[in-house]
């Protein structure tokens, strides 16, 4: 980042020393020389006390770091996408493939165990809607992008847009299909005990 080294050029131009600069704004001359060597960052309030003693905007103070500080909260938020969407995998995984070995074995609760794996899950994936929802991506193509740290220009979104309901109403009709297989493969099991 380059607010340390911002920080360090307009304190030597002022010919202040890191304590003097530190009773400035309120902090020990330590935490000065970690924002100067870029082992933390200064928090908002010090911010603006900063850019009041150097006589600069924020903007100019932490330019350089605006960029990069976007940049590392789009990656982070990337990273837990993909991580919960590995843990969505899973539990969705599990909600397919337990319900008959557990009831096999454990009977009723078996059953116990697969609705609150079954509600892990559906948490995990309320998680994910609410990613998308805050990223505005919805269609597999946009999450792609989302996924590789792209955004989708301006035409290509629009095209996204566009194939939204068609997607809602596809989604629907396999929810549906799938609530009704689970239904009558339930009843069967249960026929069968």
């Amino acid at each position: 980042m380059e607010i340390g080294k911002q920080i360090r050029k307009y304190r030597t131009e002022l010919k202040l020393s890191q304590d003097e600069l530190a009773d400035r704004v309120y902090v020990t001359r330590q935490t000065i020389s970690n924002w100067e060597n870029d082992r933390n960052y200064p928090d908002i309030r010090s911010l603006v006390l900063l850019s009041n003693i150097f006589g600069v905007s924020l903007d100019i103070l932490v330019k350089g770091d605006l960029e990069q500080m976007k940049d590392e909260i789009r990656m982070e938020d990337i990273r837990k996408f993909q991580r919960d969407s590995y843990i969505y995998t899973v539990f969705l995984a599990g909600m397919v493939l337990l319900p008959m070995p557990l009831l096999r074995y454990l009977k009723v609760w078996g059953i116990v165990i697969w609705l609150l794996w079954t509600g892990a899950g559906l948490w995990w994936g309320w998680r994910i809607e609410k990613y998308k929802k805050v990223h505005d991506i919805h269609t597999y193509k946009e999450i792609v992008a989302f996924m590789e740290g792209k955004r989708l220009d301006e035409l290509e979104k629009n095209q996204e847009i566009g194939k939204r309901p068609y997607q809602i109403a596809m989604l629907v009709m396999l929810t549906a299909a799938v609530g009704l297989a689970v239904v009558l493969l339930l009843r069967r099991v249960f026929f069968h005990f």
